[in-house]
């Protein structure tokens, strides 16, 4: 099958979801609301329920990674098999929920948040991208809200292996930034949405600089995306009581840490040295400050 697994179904057509067109997304709804009976349904009849034509059908197929409606039942019928059903949709959070159904929901999304980052993270995307850190003059990285967090986490990673990663949460400083860019630089954009306009635009003026761009994002047919070289797809869905923030920021940490491994597997020597350099020297000062 040429299209995505039924380990990544649920990543796949989350991730696509905003930028389908409205007929195509009410097929997509359909599917996230419920696989199996999709997978029972005959195009005809898929059709009369989703009040679209038999072509939309196929088209969102395509653009869901199969070659039609026949490859997608396929998978949609392996998923549903393996009782992976009940992941499309994980119960949102509601005002009356106990404090133990609450541990639970929230557990459970951001299990399959890492669980639908990891099935849709292509070794070759990632080793493309750790290749391109690996030989960086300097790396920056745009991410605001929670995805600035995001951003600072890998600056402060690399740097502690040796390698010049600036975070920037601020457009003008961001912007400022990458119009200077060479294109011996990286920047990496942050975005769950990928159209966040405070990491667009310095992710877009950084590539017309000539500087390498990467995106870290759950659309991949987004702006960003689209103005990268590189791009990673994370996955997390926000709900009214998890905006911009746990499972989504959760998958994107997850790449991060993917990224990091691999350019400390790369440049292990070096590696080593900064983060036994950089450890001693904090050592020494939390050791100053118990003394004193």
């Amino acid at each position: 099958m040429s299209g995505p697994t039924a380990a990544n179904l649920v990543a796949s057509v989350r991730a696509v979801l905003p930028s389908l067109t409205p007929s195509a997304r009410s097929i997509a709804r359909l599917i996230l609301d419920d696989p199996a009976v999709v997978a029972r349904s005959t195009i005809t009849e898929l059709s009369a329920a989703s009040g679209t034509s038999q072509a939309t059908i196929v088209r969102t197929a395509r653009a869901l990674g199969f070659s039609g409606y026949s490859e997608l039942r396929l998978a949609l019928a392996a998923a549903s098999g393996r009782g992976e059903q009940d992941r499309l949709v994980p119960g949102d959070l509601a005002p009356g929920d106990p404090l133990a159904d609450v541990i639970a929901k929230v557990a459970r999304a951001e299990a399959d948040a890492l669980a639908d980052t990891a099935a849709q993270l292509a070794p070759e995307r990632l080793n493309a991208v750790v290749a391109a850190l690996t030989g960086a003059r300097r790396v920056s990285v745009a991410g605001v809200g929670a995805s600035g967090l995001v951003a600072a986490d890998m600056a402060q990673k690399l740097m502690r292996i040796g390698i010049a990663g600036h975070p920037f949460t601020d457009v003008h400083l961001a912007l400022t930034a990458a119009a200077l860019a060479e294109p011996a630089d990286v920047w990496v954009g942050v975005s769950c949405t990928g159209e966040t306009a405070d990491v667009v635009e310095p992710v877009r003026t950084a590539r017309e600089a000539g500087a390498t761009t990467v995106a870290i994002t759950n659309n991949p047919r987004s702006t960003l995306a689209g103005l990268a070289a590189h791009v990673l797809v994370s996955a997390g869905r926000e709900t009214a009581f998890r905006p911009g923030a746990l499972a989504s920021r959760i998958s994107q940490l997850l790449i991060v840490d993917c990224i990091f491994v691999g350019v400390a597997q790369r440049t292990f020597e070096t590696s080593e040295a900064a983060l036994r350099v950089t450890k001693g020297a904090l050592d020494r000062y939390g050791g100053r400050r118990i003394r004193s």
